[in-house]
């Protein structure tokens, strides 16, 4: 892994002439003051972002020494997982001998880095950096302070069943236990150091909770004990407690997500000291979802240790006995689910892992993206960089993919794709198909090159790093589903999503995008669907669907076209698609890949393995020049196809309303919102809105923008130019009114229905209607566009003269000067926050004891601060 590090010690005997001079050069102007030894490299940059504040993260990390740690001291390596045995040696070697931390000057051109310090490195341009250092260490994952987490490092092989998968059927003799609790059982196994709703995230560090980690499960009493070890303090493992009923009886259950009181569903977690040949039932007690594919033949996955190191067999679906039904116990607050099924484990002595869908880890995704890295030659297309830190501080990773390009031109004409995944931390079904996507991508293959020259590909394979760590199922460490927050202005706050939508809008910025595509899991719907945005602009009419139709038709055994659903809803409105749909991507989709199997095609009744996920990544890359493709053929029949499809949905509505209607004429005029359903995504539940602690954040940030957004306007300096700016815009929108003979007659005579409109402001204060602003009325409003016969130059200056007349007649010492650098649009409206009715106390009435006469409002002035 390092085939550079022996040349370089090899060389240190051998220093060139010009090194020397360039040290003595440095040392001598005060650039350089330390030893060879201790130059900074690529592999020790992380000590000088440490000791640097401009480096450090939100002080609602923690300390900045448990924020960003040396690499070489406090963080935990992730070699055992990604590397060699040889690597391993040589990691210990490089972290034993400080000088071989450091390499010899192979450049005669240095680059200062930020701190004014030498880095004597080659510059290279920004799009060949490459984020991971071919001799450096991974970042370990950052853990909430109060997480307890176990010291070993898991890893689980890839596998795919010989066989078919199928699904569960059943019986109708499945047992249904009775809960019974921790107060007839006993409880083997229960984390107390969870933080849960009413706190709230403050600081995180490597590894965890400090000082000696508890052992939560019981002790063994001899080899004659067969009770289950249960363990969860690993990445992505959510197992809260576990209550022995019965002999090989267990009722479980799971943590909900960090800071929250709910999100149940996604499970990840260990169990040892088992039995062959012995049917042990699991039952998880505190499900939330009245719905779920374990009604309809879902089963859970297996994996065994000693399978994977003997026989090489990975996670494979197993159990019986399998029931989903509601808890028979009520704590008065929300309803609770149960999940039971039955197994034989394989072996004795033997560590086996549960979980709800095959795992895909922040390590997993760590070391794969370690591999491209180091890869000479996806390096040189794949630029890896960091989008930005999450909440606890773990890197957000960007990958941008696209073949360099020969002229400038030729490169600003490249469209971009954007895809992300794992927005939902218990969705791991995202990271497989991302996955299969990448590696597609990133081959060799003729397809994977044509789509790197005539796109540029921007990726985030992990949106929640954090959620995924803890084993959340749906929520980051703020509590909240990010889904929902993609308008969000708290960057502080929710700072994954936020650098997402900003990266994309400076991409539009600079290009059209194409296509963006979120990756989801679902755990009510089999097969896979999309769901997008429905355009209203008719040149662009059904063109949305045309990317899921040619989707369904390369992969007609996954992918159901009829689950596809393009309805916008209000609730949905903070999600990913309809916020970028919204910035411009009218091709916007969240993409929904189902936790159970496929009812279509050769794949019916079957489970999805991990390379069916993966084959839907190639897929959508086969799709997209499907879609690109320059002879439209395809996509022309798509879309007649479309309309065809359309027209037989709208029939199908009016029968089932019971009306006969003709839609030869008007048809493709119906909203396609009325003939579609509601976009039930794998979570039902609304938005819970900001947690408590961040509300007055967002008052603060919003208070900010306003008071910002009044210091860039220009504000009128006196009381006097206030008036007469107000004067001139309400001139000219009365001056078409007066010389538009209908809208006159129409207005005066409305204005004689309401005599007591005047008989009431006789008696308004003075004082009221110099602080009142003047409003338009509707038939202002209306009249206001209308136009006018006379010369509005002449019109303006015969209005401005009776209103001097007027003002002197009442107020002697006011006068009323025209400025012209100030002069308005006879078209302007109203402010939006004025309301279009007058005030009763808006115009004064003539004496008492007269007759009343019609006095227009662009003939009285008014004064106001």
């Amino acid at each position: 892994m390092f085939p550079a590090l022996e040349t370089e010690l090899k060389q240190e005997t051998c220093p060139d002439p010009y090194e020397d001079f360039m040290y003595h050069h440095l040392q001598y102007y005060g650039y350089f003051k330390a030893q060879r030894g201790s130059l900074p490299n690529s592999a020790s940059h992380q000590h000088v972002r440490k000791n640097n504040p401009r480096y450090g993260l939100s002080g609602s990390f923690g300390e900045r020494e448990d924020v960003i740690p040396d690499p070489l001291q406090k963080e935990k390596l992730l070699w055992p997982t990604c590397l060699s045995s040889a690597a391993h040696r040589q990691i210990e070697a490089v972290s034993r001998d400080p000088l071989m931390l450091s390499s010899p000057l192979k450049s005669r051109q240095l680059l200062h880095d930020e701190f004014g310090e030498v880095n004597p490195c080659l510059r290279e341009p920004r799009d060949l950096f490459t984020f991971f250092p071919s001799s450096g260490p991974l970042q370990a994952p950052r853990w909430p302070i109060e997480c307890e987490v176990i010291k070993e490092n898991l890893h689980h092989i890839e596998w795919v069943p010989p066989q078919p998968e199928y699904f569960y059927q059943p019986t109708g003799n499945e047992k249904l236990p009775e809960i019974v609790g921790e107060e007839k059982g006993t409880v083997v196994y229960q984390l107390d150091s969870v933080p849960t709703e009413g706190s709230y995230f403050t600081s995180s560090r490597v590894g965890g909770k400090r000082g000696i980690i508890r052992e939560p499960a019981v002790t063994l009493q001899g080899p004659e004990d067969n009770t289950l070890l249960f363990e969860s303090r690993f990445e992505s493992g959510n197992l809260q407690k576990a209550v022995r009923v019965d002999t090989y009886e267990y009722e479980l259950t799971l943590r909900t997500d960090l800071y929250t009181n709910k999100h149940t569903q996604w499970f990840y977690f260990r169990v040892q000291n088992t039995r062959k040949d012995t049917t042990y039932r699991f039952t998880i007690v505190n499900l939330l979802k009245p719905k779920s594919l374990y009604t309809v033949g879902m089963k859970p996955l297996m994996y065994s240790q000693l399978d994977a190191n003997t026989h090489n067999i990975g996670w494979r679906r197993e159990g019986n006995e399998i029931r989903y039904y509601k808890n028979n116990t009520d704590d008065g607050q929300q309803p609770f689910y149960c999940l039971t099924w039955t197994i034989q484990f394989p072996h004795d002595q033997d560590t086996c892992f549960f979980a709800h869908f095959y795992p895909y880890t922040y390590t997993d995704l760590q070391c794969y993206l370690l591999s491209v890295a180091n890869n000479p030659v996806q390096s040189q297309f794949c630029k890896l960089r960091t989008l930005c830190r999450s909440l606890a501080g773990n890197t957000v990773y960007l990958l941008t993919i696209t073949n360099p390009s020969r002229t400038p031109r030729e490169a600003a004409a490249k469209k971009a794709v954007v895809l992300s995944a794992r927005v939902h931390p218990g969705e791991s079904n995202g990271s497989w198909i991302m996955k299969g996507f990448l590696d597609f991508i990133l081959s060799n293959s003729p397809d994977a090159q044509l789509l790197r020259d005539i796109f540029v590909f921007k990726v985030v394979p992990m949106l929640n790093p954090d959620g995924v760590i803890v084993g959340n199922y749906r929520c980051s460490l703020a509590g909240r589903d990010l889904n929902r927050h993609y308008k969000t202005i708290l960057k502080e706050s929710f700072p994954c999503i936020w650098h997402t939508r900003n990266m994309v809008k400076r991409l539009l910025e600079e290009r059209e995008v194409l296509l963006y595509c979120d990756f989801h899991g679902h755990s009510r719907k089999n097969n896979i669907f999309l769901y997008g945005c429905k355009n209203n602009d008719r040149k662009y009419w059904l063109h949305e669907r045309v990317f899921p139709l040619m989707l369904s038709k390369n992969v007609p055994d996954k992918f159901s076209f009829q689950s596809c659903n393009f309805k916008v809803q209000k609730c949905k409105e903070g999600t990913g698609r309809v916020v970028m749909w919204r910035m411009g991507i009218l091709n916007s989709y969240t993409m929904e890949s189902t936790f159970g199997g496929s009812t279509l095609g050769n794949k019916r009744d079957t489970h999805f393995t991990i390379e069916d996920l993966k084959s839907l990544g190639y897929h959508v890359c086969d799709t997209l020049l499907d879609f690109c493709d320059p002879d439209r053929t395809k996509f022309m029949q798509c879309l007649a196809e479309l309309k065809e499809l359309l027209k037989q949905e709208i029939h199908k509505k009016f029968n089932e309303l019971g009306q006969d209607m003709d839609l030869e004429g008007n048809w493709s005029d119906i909203s396609l919102s009325d003939i579609e359903s509601s976009t039930s995504g794998s979570d039902s539940s609304l938005s819970d809105g900001l947690p408590v602690h961040l509300l007055s954040m967002a008052d603060e940030v919003n208070q900010k923008k306003k008071i910002y957004k009044k210091k860039k306007k220009k504000p009128l300096q006196t009381r006097k130019q206030r008036n007469e700016q107000y004067q001139k815009n309400n001139l000219m929108r009365e001056l078409k009114l007066i010389e538009d003979t209908p809208e006159r007659a129409g207005f005066a005579s409305t204005l004689q229905k309401q005599p007591t409109f005047f008989r009431n402001s006789e008696n308004a204060s003075s004082s009221m209607m110099r602080n009142e602003k003047p409003r338009l009325n509707k038939s202002q409003l209306r009249g206001r566009d209308k136009g006018t016969s006379l010369d509005p130059s002449k019109m303006t200056s015969l209005i401005l003269t009776k209103n001097r007349e007027g003002m002197q007649t009442q107020k002697p010492r006011f006068t009323v000067s025209c400025c012209p650098k100030r002069s308005t649009n006879s078209s302007q409206e109203p402010a939006p926050d004025m309301k279009p009715l007058w005030s009763r106390n808006r115009y004064p009435a003539t004496k008492r004891g007269r007759a009343t006469m019609m006095v227009y409002p662009s003939l009285h002035i008014y004064t106001y601060p």
